[in-house]
Formats: structure tokens, C-alpha cells, sequence
């Protein structure tokens, strides 16, 4: 077939999935929170049963390569929510959480120790607790979220859950573009609040964590439940809340079109579990892995009973969804590795990056696909704005594509090249060759990614030719695309990869 008819079919199969359907879809974003690449039966593991989540890819379309902009939450949820790598605004690192005075006090003793600090802590910086008169750790009211975007076409927005966008006290959901929302501020909240029933429920403390202390922290601050701009009790299992949370606000806006985004904080710790969940688990005799494993499954029922509910209001066929975790499993909790990509959640090797990514969408996606070139979630914005008919904003460049056309064609690629970079810990990709560079540790490192996805042969001496080229385009992109962060990080952490440990500014 000549070149230009190919090239006009092509054309033409992108413009049909350019068009909204008559009737705008519903759309929801799920987003959890430090799941793991294989952490899910349908990406390897045996020790759970995660059949509401994976229906998503056998009713939609299964990604083995999907990278998020960042191996850290907030970061990765900014450039998410706003299609852009997050170093194009200044994001670059952490939010500042706020707590406690008492909690502050015990991590001040505990971290700026060194006979105390944990393993995993290298350095907590003078300026952990934010003084709000220097920095101001926020996502930037300039950027455009999906919310946002999506309100020009009629929307009805929703945000159910962890937040992590800003930490100003005087900012909320709704000042960027969502109508309600159920939410916690910070990195991280406990899913069930003091007092806690242990008839009922598992606690498992992992002393060997560096985010042990403030994982526990009771709710207040950036770890207290809002709804809207209002601290509020739950008193349920935050997992299971949020989703009731989420099926309200789809019940509320039911004859409309919608966004909800869907952000649970399972399976970040701190771990706690219902004992029903626990007793679940067949397979695992470690104990940490088995609350771990309870926490995933329950994520799946949560899942499961908001599906249900879009089924039984007529509402499965023209809704569009997203599943992805922000960052990769947090192997420091020692409940899970990543297997068989190396390392995890705050490394950029891929362990930390890549994560269970599935599009469903039964008006516009063919069912059971899997797709295996690299994508980026920054690509969900760009293919809900293409389904939605919204348009993106034209004074500012976007990093992702509608990935819909891409799935009907396998022979072209999204993107070619993906780009991380949190201070000193940097990489590169291009095509299949990844580029590791750790400025602190000083080392770097070059991967073909398609004979050795392990990230374990490192390629430098041998391809000088591919290093330099990778090297070159690495700050080529920094130059030009990325600004200095409005922040600075707050701590340097040390992670464990392969028996050597890398230092890592978050």
C-alpha cells in the first residue's frame, strides 16, 4: 500500500478518536499509591486476587511499559493532573507535610540524631519544617489541571481521597477545579484512627522504614480528612470510605457527564489491614507481606464496588477509565521488590518508575489488549481532553498524547524519549537505551532496557557512542525545558538496590 494512503487511514483513525462521542463519557482517574509493577495478579503475583482491577485490562487495554514523571507521590500526581513534567513549573520535589508538635518534635529528635536516625535516612535538611514566609509547596495556581479543563465542557469534578497537590492551609480542591471533594492533604494518612478496634483490624509497625514515624502520626494537619474545607471524622477504613465517597459522588452526578478522580493511599503505610483481609492470604508466611497482600486485596473490593455501581446505572459502556499507582513499590517497607525490574519507589531505576497502567473504555477501546511500548502518565490528560472534546490550553506544551490511536496501530510508537530528574538523581530514555545518572553517588550507568530490562549490565564502557548521545539529549532537556525548583528538598533518603545503597533528594 503506498506511503500516503497508509499515512491518510492513519489520519483518519486518529480524528475518530479525536471526536467526543454525542454524549460526553463519564470519566474517572484512579490513582493508588505506591503499588508496585508486579503487585497485581495480572502483572505476576501469586499471592493475591485482584480480579476487579485486572477486569480493567480484559475489558480494556493492559500496559506492560508505563512510566510515571516521578518514583516520589507528589511530584508524579502534579505532572498526572496537569499533563506536563512537573519540571516544567518547579516541582520537583516533595510537599511539606504538616503534623503535630509532638509528632514534629519525636522526628526532629529521632532524624537529626545520628545515633538515631534510621537506615534509611542519609540527611534531614535544617529546613524539613517548612517556614512558609521563604517557600511555598504548592502546585501552582497558573497550571491547568484536568479538572479545570474538563469544566469548560461541562464537567461535574470530583476528588475522593489523598491529595497531595498542595500544603498551604489556605488552599484547597475546589481552587483547582473540583467541585467536591474528600480528601487529606499530605503524603500520607492511617486508614483507621486511634482508638483502633484490633478485633477488627492489624497493625504492622516497620521499624526499619524511614517514614515509620509520621506514617502513625495520629490524623491532624496534613494527615486530617476534609470534606471540602471542612475536618471531618471518618471512622471506617479509609480504603473502603473513599470508595463509598466515590459512588456518592457518581450517584449525585449520575445524569450528567463527570470526572472523579479516585485516589486511594493503599498500599502506602503505615500498614493496617482488616484481620478479615489478613485471613485472606494463603500463600505468604511472612507477616509484613500478608498485611501487605490484605491492603492490595481490599484496594481490589474497593475498586470492584464502584465498578458495580457504574454497571448497575447503566453507566460501564461510555465511561472512561484510568488505573495507575504514582510511583513504584516501596521496597524499603520490605513487602515487596518489583520483580523483575530493579529497585523501587524513590530510585529512578524502573522498579521506581514503571507501574500497573490500564485504560477501559467500551465505546471507543477494544477489549483485551496489552500494550507493550513504553507510555507515560502524561498521557491521560492529553486522551481525556481528545475523548472529552476539551481543549488544551494553547499558551503552554503539554508532554503527552491521546493514546487511543496509538492502541489501534502497534507499529508507531507515543513517544520516543522520557524524562526524570529530582535534583541529582536523573534518567534518560530513548528508544530502548536508559541513561542513570546519581550525582551524589556519582556513578552512571547505561541500560539497553529491550535485552536487559533488569537494569542489570551496565553498558557505559562498551557504548561510549550511545552514552554520549543519551548524556547530550539528557541536558539538552533540561536547558530547555525545565526551570529551577520552587522548593528545595527537605531530606536526602538512602535506598538499598542490589546491595548498594543510593542516595535519593525527596
Amino acid at each position: 500500500m503506498p506511503k500516503r494512503i497508509i499515512l491518510s487511514l492513519l489520519l483518519l483513525l486518529y480524528c475518530s478518536f479525536s471526536v467526543p462521542a454525542q454524549t460526553p463519557p463519564n470519566i474517572i482517574l484512579i490513582i493508588v499509591d505506591d503499588l508496585g509493577h508486579s503487585d497485581l495478579a495480572s502483572y505476576g503475583n501469586k499471592a493475591v486476587h485482584t480480579p476487579n482491577i485486572d477486569s480493567l485490562g480484559i475489558q480494556g487495554a493492559r500496559f506492560t511499559q508505563a512510566y510515571v514523571t516521578s518514583p516520589i507521590c507528589a511530584p508524579s500526581r502534579m505532572g498526572i493532573i496537569t499533563g506536563r513534567y512537573q519540571q516544567r513549573f518547579g516541582a520537583e520535589f516533595m510537599l511539606y507535610d504538616k503534623f503535630d508538635k509532638s509528632v514534629k518534635k519525636k522526628i526532629s529528635s529521632h532524624f537529626f540524631s545520628v545515633k538515631k536516625r534510621p537506615v534509611g535516612i542519609a540527611t534531614l535538611k535544617p529546613d524539613f519544617f517548612l517556614n512558609r514566609s521563604v517557600y511555598v509547596t504548592d502546585l501552582p495556581a497558573s497550571e491547568i489541571t484536568i479538572a479545570e479543563m474538563l469544566k469548560q465542557k461541562g464537567y461535574a469534578t470530583g476528588y475522593v481521597g489523598k491529595w497531595n497537590l498542595t500544603s498551604s492551609p489556605t488552599v484547597f480542591p475546589d481552587m483547582h477545579g473540583f467541585d467536591y471533594a474528600y480528601y487529606f492533604d499530605g503524603a500520607l494518612s492511617r486508614y483507621v484512627d486511634d482508638p483502633v478496634d484490633t478485633s477488627l483490624y492489624i497493625n504492622m509497625h516497620l521499624p526499619w522504614a524511614f517514614s515509620e514515624i509520621p506514617a502513625w502520626a495520629p490524623r491532624h494537619g496534613s494527615t486530617a480528612i476534609k470534606e471540602g474545607r471542612t475536618i471531618v471524622k471518618d471512622s471506617g477504613y479509609l480504603t473502603f470510605s473513599l470508595a463509598e465517597k466515590g459512588i456518592d459522588f457518581i450517584e449525585r452526578n449520575k445524569t450528567k457527564p463527570f470526572f472523579l478522580t479516585l485516589s486511594f493511599n493503599a498500599p502506602h503505610d503505615p500498614f493496617q489491614v482488616p484481620k478479615s483481609y489478613y485471613n485472606r492470604i494463603k500463600t505468604e508466611t511472612d507477616s509484613v507481606k500478608i498485611v501487605y497482600s490484605g491492603m492490595i486485596e481490599a484496594l481490589d473490593d474497593a475498586v470492584g464496588t464502584v465498578l458495580k455501581k457504574l454497571e448497575q446505572e447503566g453507566l460501564t459502556d461510555n465511561c472512561l477509565i484510568f488505573f495507575t499507582s504514582d510511583n513504584g513499590g516501596a521496597t524499603y517497607t520490605r513487602a515487596t521488590d518489583n520483580a523483575p525490574l530493579r529497585g523501587g519507589k524513590a530510585t529512578h531505576f524502573d522498579g521506581g518508575i514503571s507501574v500497573p497502567f490500564f485504560i477501559k473504555y467500551p465505546n471507543g477501546l477494544q477489549a483485551r489488549q496489552t500494550y507493550n511500548h513504553p507510555v507515560s502518565s502524561l498521557d491521560i490528560y492529553s486522551t481525556i481532553a481528545a475523548v472529552s472534546g476539551a481543549v488544551q490550553a494553547t499558551d503552554r506544551a503539554y508532554d503527552g498524547v491521546n493514546l487511543l490511536p496509538y492502541l489501534t496501530n502497534d507499529s508507531i510508537l507515543p513517544h520516543k524519549d522520557f524524562f526524570w530528574r529530582s535534583g541529582y538523581s536523573k534518567a534518560f530514555r530513548r528508544g530502548d537505551w536508559k541513561l542513570y545518572v546519581n550525582e551524589k553517588n556519582k556513578v552512571t550507568y547505561l541500560f539497553d532496557l529491550a535485552r536487559d530490562p533488569g537494569e542489570k549490565q551496565d553498558l557505559s564502557a562498551q557504548r561510549p557512542d550511545k552514552l554520549k548521545e543519551l548524556q547530550d539529549a539528557l541536558q539538552d532537556w533540561e536547558k530547555k525545558n525545565s526551570v529551577p525548583p520552587l522548593w528545595p528538598s527537605a531530606a536526602d533518603v538512602l535506598i538499598e538496590v542490589n546491595g548498594k545503597w543510593f542516595r535519593f533528594p525527596s
